[in-house]
């Protein structure tokens, strides 16, 4: 199964969090990626609209809001939703006083 994952948090928390934790979790990271993971620092997002179909619509700055800033995303495989949580719970978001979100990933 592929999920994305989500991580949150503020520059601030990361800057206070001990320099070995966050050295084991960009550790951790690495890991990840050699296996296979695709990850990255969430960049200016911009909204798209196009209701029913009668023209696009841009807008800067995210859709949703939440009390942290997005941080970061992923895309891991894992055989189920708890495999992807034990992979996620090491990494800087995670450990640094952020949160990470797990979203299982379904064709459609």
């Amino acid at each position: 199964m592929k999920f994305v994952t989500i991580g949150y948090g503020e520059r601030s928390d990361y800057d206070r969090t001990d320099p070995a934790v966050r050295d084991a979790a960009h550790a951790h990271d690495d890991r990840l990626r050699a296996a296979g993971a695709e990850m990255g620092i969430a960049g200016a997002p911009v909204r798209v609209r196009n209701p029913g179909g009668a023209g696009v619509a841009v807008a800067e700055g995210a859709f949703l809001r939440s009390d942290l800033p997005v941080a970061g995303f992923a895309i891991i495989e894992a055989d189920s939703v708890e495999e992807a949580v034990r992979m996620v719970s090491g990494t800087p978001c995670a450990v640094a006083h952020g949160v990470v979100e797990v979203w299982p990933l379904t064709q459609g």
